[in-house]
């Protein structure tokens, strides 16, 4: 009878699939949660990947998606499919067709609804929803060493002049400690211009704008404009900010193998980490796990101006047309797994390949992708191997 049973798990655990490699995978949370943490984690976890809005639940009537997680499968980069288009503002002066659906087109409805289409003559952003990985850190990042990267008169000549995107902060957030407010503006630092102050902002924009379901944060209805009771509570809205802070950040891969190495060499002495820092630490915050950590999306969270090529004719905050907040590079390599298996890169996935992604970099970027186009193929291969391996 022993044997039989020894068999028989023998038997069920050669029937299960190995574990996938932490590496291999975005989700999953940050190191040193504590038990209660880790509860809230999971709430969160539910509430973004397992709710499925319907119009019973209050989906639309008008919306983008019906879940938190079709936009973001495992966590990782959007599929065209889940586009989104921005569309209504030109300059800083605010966006002047509120009236016609903007900010955000909802291109579906539900049944007896007519879904939302552009007005003509409009410029407009299409904007491929980012991966969710490590924005806890990004958050938790002080001002000043934003502003220490800052470098808006390029002083030091390079041809880099990186800005925040100075944003209006909802009343219903708070500032983060240490804030350096200017004008009565905030260092924004979410969304592909930077436009969203905090994940609190952000997680309630998506619910209200890609889904249309309304919470006290942002409860009036991109429909009808009214102001609605709340259809989700704002516990489970705090779950999902919970969730998305503690996300871990992406862990690299092959970082002995010998391209890698000579990789990330030419990837600094092209230029490329003037923008996409490799490093950068976190201050003070409220959950202890991101506090005073050092780790290393490549990013420096500033805007800059990408050149003609990539100006759509629509800006958020003090962003201009062509500038965009430097996106992070970690988790690159693993984008075509939620982009079914075929990358779609830059702000609105026009990129089918790295270097497709390299050769639209224009503007403050142009230097770079110069001396990128002026590698021997041995190099430019040994570049991509690195970046795949973010």
């Amino acid at each position: 009878m022993i044997c039989c049973t020894l068999l028989s798990l023998i038997a069920c655990k050669k029937a299960f699939p190995p574990a996938i490699p932490e590496e291999e995978v975005l989700d999953g949370p940050i190191d040193g949660l504590t038990a209660q943490e880790k509860q809230q984690f999971l709430r969160g976890d539910v509430a973004f990947n397992d709710e499925v809005f319907t119009a019973n639940k209050g989906l639309g009537p008008l919306f983008v998606a019906n879940s938190c997680g079709s936009c973001h499968a495992g966590d990782g980069k959007g599929h065209p499919f889940t586009t989104l288009t921005r569309f209504g503002q030109t300059d800083s002066t605010g966006n002047q067709y509120l009236h016609a659906g903007a900010p955000q087109l909802q291109n579906r409805a539900i049944p007896g609804y007519v879904p939302e289409t552009l007005p003509a003559g409009i410029g407009f952003s299409k904007i491929l929803p980012p991966a969710n990985t490590g924005l806890g850190l990004l958050d938790a990042v002080s001002d000043a060493d934003i502003m220490a990267m800052a470098d808006p008169f390029d002083a030091n000549g390079d041809g880099i002049s990186g800005v925040p995107n100075w944003v209006s902060m909802p009343a219903y957030t708070q500032p983060r400690p240490g804030a350096m407010p200017l004008g009565g503006k905030y260092i924004g630092r979410f969304g592909k211009k930077g436009a969203a102050y905090d994940l609190l902002q952000q997680t309630a924009n998506a619910y209200n704008q890609d889904m249309g379901i309304n919470t006290s944060f942002e409860p009036y209805d991109t429909y009808s404009h009214l102001e609605v009771d709340p259809e989700v509570s704002n516990a489970t809205v705090h779950d999902v900010v919970f969730y998305l802070k503690t996300l871990k950040a992406p862990v690299q891969r092959n970082v002995t193998d010998e391209a890698v190495v000579a990789g990330r060499q030419i990837f600094q002495s092209i230029g490329c980490d003037k923008c996409h820092r490799p490093e950068l630490k976190t201050g003070n915050a409220s959950i202890a796990a991101l506090a005073n950590k050092i780790f290393y999306p490549y990013t420096d969270l500033l805007l800059h101006d990408m050149g003609s090529g990539l100006d759509d004719g629509y800006t958020e905050g003090h962003a201009q047309t062509s500038e965009w907040k430097t996106p992070a590079l970690w988790g690159l390599g693993l984008s075509k797994q939620s982009q079914g298996g075929q990358y779609y890169l830059m702000h609105d996935g026009r990129a089918h390949s790295i270097r497709d992604a390299i050769l639209l970099h224009g503007g403050e970027s142009e230097q770079s992708n110069n001396n990128y186009q002026r590698l021997p193929q041995e190099d430019k291969d040994k570049l991509v191997k690195f970046l795949e391996s973010l």
